[in-house]
């Protein structure tokens, strides 16, 4: 027989085991519950196929935008974009909403590559969209190499190099004025490079190499003009391939020409200098910190020359109290190919959005 004192030890230890069993299932059912919110979170994210990053456009995310001077973005608004979802990006750039329509999603950015690279990553760490299987346009105006490109290419680009890191000395004073003033620093080689996806890009070339591209008779006077009717300066404009060079500042000039190519030759880069503007290294650098470089297409096409040409000074061009800026005098250094541009970028681009939504890349 079982004392009272054995009795009360003997309902004690039943009713922790009761507790215990009841607790395991507690966390087993609170665990389970877990994983099927994270699992319904990560069902309910937004599958974005392609996103598009053009760095401005007058009125940002407005999709009614309209005019005979585009954007980089306008045309993308107009063809994709209509009637879209808007989203706020925590972090992103100010006043540019996420759009989103049939998977195809678009964001302005902001140029040089502080915004270029905050509201990049903010995006793709943005939990209610899923770009797992997404790739990332990238599209802008730049300028362009003087001897080797026109305004009106469109090119897309394999590499990007940083202007700015390394050693800049002013040829003033240099021991010779006449070398470079750009000195290589080994020591940032991991961040002042960014090579593409060589396999993607031999894909998205073969995909848009003869899309045709146009010019400007206004363009081509200039052209011709400015650089005494060079071979190279009067041809019709194409889509090529090559490297950008990606400054903080909007450069210009003879030194600056022969420090992007002194820089791109430095790099293992695997195709010419093409291009200079403000955005390219930063994009690619926090889409390689995503994992998802192979997804990565930047496309550039030119709307001004890297060198002075014609009439134009920098004070003509960026001094407010001395500018002589005429367009209808063959001053600018756009002449009139910029809406031109823009066209022949997006005509480019469409061909890979496309490909993109038929599965063909």
């Amino acid at each position: 027989m079982i004392s009272y004192r054995n009795r009360e030890t003997v309902a004690i230890a039943a009713a922790l085991i009761i507790l215990l069993i009841a607790a395991v299932f507690c966390l087993s059912s609170c665990g389970s519950s877990g994983k099927q919110d994270a699992q319904s979170s990560q069902d309910d994210r937004i599958p974005i196929k392609v996103l598009i990053l053009p760095k401005f456009q007058e009125g940002y995310a407005d999709d009614t935008i309209s005019g005979d001077f585009p954007g980089e973005g306008q045309y993308y608004l107009q063809n994709f974009m209509k009637e879209a979802d808007r989203y706020k990006i925590e972090g992103g750039y100010e006043g540019s909403d996420l759009l989103v329509k049939d998977g195809i999603a678009y964001c302005v950015i902001g140029m040089t590559k502080v915004n270029a690279a905050l509201t990049t990553t903010a995006i793709l760490n943005d939990e209610r969209f899923d770009f797992s299987d997404t790739y990332i346009l990238s599209v802008g105006c730049a300028g362009s190499a003087r001897d080797t490109t026109v305004m009106g290419d469109v090119f897309l680009i394999t590499a990007a190099v940083d202007y700015d890191i390394g050693h800049h000395a002013d040829s003033r004073e240099m021991e010779n004025p006449d070398r470079e003033g750009w000195f290589h620093d080994k020591d940032y080689d991991d961040t002042s490079y960014v090579l593409m996806d060589p396999e993607l890009m031999d894909k998205v070339y073969a995909l848009i190499k003869d899309v045709p591209v146009k010019t400007t008779k206004q363009t081509r006077r200039y052209m011709s003009k400015a650089f005494d009717g060079a071979k190279w300066a009067t041809r019709d404009p194409k889509v090529l391939r090559g490297t950008t060079v990606t400054a903080d500042n909007y450069w210009k000039g003879e030194y600056g020409h022969r420090n992007a190519l002194l820089i791109v030759d430095t790099y293992p880069c695997p195709d010419p200098y093409v291009t200079t503007e403000m955005e390219d290294i930063a994009v690619a650098s926090a889409v390689q910190r995503q994992g998802m470089l192979d997804h990565l297409i930047i496309l550039r096409t030119s709307v001004n020359m890297d060198v002075f040409a014609g009439e134009t000074t920098p004070e003509s061009l960026w001094d407010p109290e001395n500018s002589n800026y005429s367009a209808d005098q063959g001053v600018s250094e756009t002449a009139d190919i910029f809406p031109t541009s823009m066209k022949n970028i997006f005509d480019v681009s469409k061909t890979i959005i496309q490909a993109i939504q038929n599965g063909d890349l």
